[in-house]
């Protein structure tokens, strides 16, 4: 079993983690002209659970260290196997809500108020669980970010109203959306770290190594989806009720997308997962979920959610990144400052 033993390189995987998930949206934007985000979301889930079996069946089974997969799964505890399957079905209602968001509001919108919540949320309820860093770098970090996330929602209070002419016009929907999928978000990732070992190489029976619980996890999301994702055809929060007929109609491109953007979520997913034992679980997710900014500047600079914003809004998505861009440093400095006595 792979696992990683240096500080800076789970900070490199941590990275990783933060463009998937900060990227894989991107997949969702390309097919929505054509391929409603339900739709698209049963590729997705597919391609979240096809690539957590490859890494369970590859780097998860390779190597002397740990316990393979198939070896860890057979000697696994109902707890473990528990939580981290509800981690996955508390992930998938989420990541609905928050793809919602995305189709009503924007990138540009959705991640940094979503995600920036699930990432405070996320990052101190981590931190009180397993206490890794220090954590005045840590809270000081998750405070910079929350100024980060309020100077989003003014610029997107002032692109509403610019586009509306309506200052109580300003979409309630898309924030509240993601407002939900946010504090969802948050409870997730616990899940799946109080069903695994606390020592990868050297794993305490009944509790589950990192691959296995992504396995379980992936299991989760791709059951739970048959009702989240069933209820919401039916009761889109846009547009008309979507069939199952009309998912069977789709073409190549129309799936290959989907499941592409599963593919790299899982990737993050999993990469994140495996630096939380040498980064702390708190620094891992945190910089993980520092996707927002990623995100943001894909809907700012790519997609340009904000062209049509009044002057002065780009001085705000400025100050945004800049919030965003030290609170992420303070978390990686947090897990490097405090100076070891022999």
């Amino acid at each position: 079993m792979f696992t990683i033993q240096s500080y800076p390189v789970a900070v490199l995987f941590c990275f990783v983690t933060m463009i998937c998930w900060g990227s894989w949206a991107n997949t969702q934007k390309l097919a929505e002209k054509s391929w409603r985000f339900e739709l698209f979301y049963w590729d997705y889930v597919a391609g979240i659970l096809l690539m957590s079996l490859f890494f369970a069946f590859t780097l998860g089974s390779l190597g002397s260290t740990g316990r393979s997969f198939v070896e860890d799964l057979q000697q696994a505890d109902a707890n473990s196997l528990r939580s981290a399957f509800i981690g996955g079905v508390v992930f998938n209602l989420a990541n609905i809500l928050l793809i919602a968001a995305i189709s009503i509001a924007g990138m540009s919108v959705a991640f940094p108020v979503g995600i920036g919540i699930a990432l405070i949320w996320g990052v101190l309820d981590n931190y009180l669980k397993i206490p890794t860093g220090d954590a005045t770098l840590i809270f000081t970090g998750v405070a910079l970010i929350a100024v980060g996330i309020i100077f989003n929602a003014i610029a997107y209070r002032r692109l509403t109203t610019a586009n509306t002419g309506n200052k109580s016009a300003v979409s309630t929907k898309g924030l509240v959306l993601s407002i939900v999928a946010g504090i969802l978000m948050a409870q997730f990732y616990g899940f799946v770290v109080n069903s695994m070992v606390v020592d990868f190489t050297q794993p305490e029976p009944g509790r589950l190594t990192p691959y296995t619980a992504i396995v379980l996890f992936s299991t989760g999301i791709f059951v739970s989806n048959f009702l989240f994702n069933t209820v919401l055809m039916r009761m889109p929060v846009q547009g008309n009720p979507v069939r199952y007929t009309d998912y069977f109609a789709g073409d190549f491109k129309s799936h290959i997308t989907g499941i592409l953007g599963g593919v790299i979520w899982c990737i993050g997913m999993a990469f994140s997962i495996i630096a939380s034992e040498s980064a702390g679980p708190a620094v891992s997710y945190g910089l993980g979920q520092g996707a927002v900014l990623v995100a943001a500047i894909w809907g700012v600079f790519i997609w340009k959610e904000f062209k049509t914003a009044p002057p002065g809004t780009n001085a705000l998505l400025y100050l945004m990144f800049a919030f965003f861009l030290v609170g992420l440093a303070l978390l990686i400095y947090s897990k490097m400052a405090p100076v070891e006595t022999v």
